[in-house]
């Protein structure tokens, strides 16, 4: 076995561990869920027996996870940088967990628009984070005030619009895939 190797056997038994521990789950839970013996996983917990796959199917499935997020190796881009509109002054990150997610950070200077046909619905769901100053939510005939650190969560077939109140604000939005694909549409017509 090489370092690396060893590596991801001590990684993988870890995450064993930490993910039946976050669960407040005791060995003999974990066991039970997947049909192990209380003493084999503590010996694949503490590194005296050999992992085998079978076995890091079931305790993947026991521990609500996938195989691939069990054995997933340390990247070194942790760190990512957005990628700039400068078009729509926005920047972009993308969720290397989930592809069909979208992070764009906005940063909104004018009141949102008071008449409701100015507002856009399209499929998906979006979360905003407000990291300073004051967004205004407006969703269908309802005016909602987003301060900083608040976040809301809405469906975006809602005829919506965001805003500022009293000054500009920076905001996250969070799209799903469908919100993400409508929003560009937009983008496209302005």
């Amino acid at each position: 076995m090489t370092q690396e190797d060893d590596d991801l056997d001590s990684l993988v038994r870890k995450r064993i561990r930490a993910l039946r521990v976050a669960q407040g789950w005791s060995l003999e839970e974990l066991a039970a869920r997947a049909h192990l013996s209380q003493s084999s996983l503590s010996r694949i917990e503490n590194g005296q027996r050999r992992l085998a796959l079978d076995q890091l199917v079931t305790l993947a499935r026991a521990l609500d996870t996938t195989l691939d997020q069990l054995v997933e190796t340390a990247t070194d881009d942790v760190v990512s940088s957005p990628s700039i509109d400068g078009a729509h002054g926005r920047m972009r990150w993308t969720i290397k967990g989930d592809p069909d997610m979208t992070v764009v950070r906005h940063r909104v200077t004018e009141p949102p628009p008071e008449n409701p046909a100015r507002m856009r619905a399209h499929p998906g769901r979006e979360w905003l984070v407000v990291l300073s100053g004051t967004a205004v939510l407006m969703l269908g005939h309802r005016r909602i005030r987003v301060e900083t650190n608040q976040a809301a969560e809405f469906p975006t077939m809602m005829p919506h619009a965001i805003g500022a109140e009293g000054g500009p604000c920076d905001i996250l939005g969070i799209y799903d895939r469908d919100a993400r694909r409508g929003h560009q549409q937009e983008n496209d017509l302005e």
